[in-house]
């Protein structure tokens, strides 16, 4: 596939990097707020959805699991998540967010407002349209 240089792929480039770059700065000063750092917020915030495996934690932040086993510990001696065998296989150990993290994964949520409040300024159909073409860059199929 052909690599596009034309000034308005280079400016989505800039754009999508700008998004990224806010984002990931008023998630860690809303980090910062519970004492957390970013990535302790964001593997809270994804224990909070459902329990998950090490491993999965690590493939979804694109890490190395053994900075994952840290992370939990960190989070674990906090309060905020607990190991639990795996009903399925108990050999395998998930990691689960407690209540007290599900409530601090909400007030982080709570606290970004950087693409809530713009993306309320699009109608349904725009961020349905933007959803999707997200999605197809990272090559999601659109359900």
């Amino acid at each position: 596939m052909a690599t596009r240089t034309d000034s308005l792929t280079l400016e989505v480039v800039e754009l999508i990097g700008a998004v990224v770059a806010r984002y990931h700065e008023e998630y860690d000063r809303a980090a910062a707020e519970h004492s957390l750092t970013g990535a302790q917020a964001r593997v809270l915030g994804l224990l909070s959805l459902e329990p998950l495996p090490m491993r999965k934690i690590a493939l979804r932040l694109k890490c190395e699991p053994s900075n994952v086993t840290g992370i939990i510990d960190r989070l674990e001696t906090r309060g905020l998540v607990e190991r639990r065998p795996d009903p399925a296989d108990r050999r395998v150990k998930l990691a689960a967010a407690t209540e007290e993290g599900r409530r601090t994964a909400r007030e982080l949520r709570d606290a970004l407002d950087f693409a809530r409040e713009p993306l309320a300024g699009l109608s349904d159909a725009e961020r349905t349209v933007l959803r999707d073409l997200l999605r197809r860059m990272l090559g999601e199929e659109t359900p």
